[in-house]
């Protein structure tokens, strides 16, 4: 009976130590990180990633071909079929804040598939909201993460600086 006891436990505790982040196979695994990017615009974001790990369980659905499975997708094997784990799984890691200033531009590889990568917003974006729709879990609302800085609400005319309504000659 008491065997059965410890085999139990043993079990629990596996489990438990399983579901925690810490580090994946060398890496070390962030509990949050605190997003930043858009920061004269908006409040900073905590990601919580250690909930997305134990609930997504593939690090390569957020990180691609960087860590986790090796990539699928026939226009990436081209490029990435023997591609190893790298040390780089950041989005900031590939993705440019402005993909399109002069300095981004002249750097580009006309040889490169990556003409078209998304810039480090829309990555973001496509990834986290997609998979939040996917799922039918999670914030998708702009609002639901972003908190307009005093700066960004002026630029976005919100709250004190949402134009003031007139009222309209006839009623309406």
């Amino acid at each position: 009976m008491q065997t059965k006891g410890f085999w139990l436990a043993g079990v629990m505790v596996t489990l438990l130590l399983a579901s925690l982040p810490g580090t994946v196979q060398g890496i070390t695994v962030p509990d949050n990180i605190i997003l930043h990017s858009q920061s004269k615009l908006y409040e900073p974001f905590n990601f919580p990633h250690a909930r997305h790990v134990v609930l997504v369980k593939e690090c390569s659905y957020c990180h691609h071909h960087t860590t986790g499975t090796l990539e699928q997708d026939p226009n990436c094997v081209r490029c990435h079929r023997n591609s190893s784990e790298t040390k780089v799984v950041s989005c900031r890691g590939c993705h440019q804040s402005d993909p399109f200033s002069a300095v981004a531009i002249k750097e580009k590889n006309r040889k490169i598939y990556h003409l078209d990568k998304p810039s480090l917003k829309a990555a973001m974006h496509r990834n986290c909201i997609d998979c939040h729709e996917k799922m039918k879990k999670g914030p998708i609302g702009c609002q639901d993460c972003h908190k307009y800085t005093r700066e960004g609400a002026a630029f976005y005319n919100t709250g004190e600086f949402a134009p003031k309504k007139k009222p309209v000659k006839g009623g309406h």
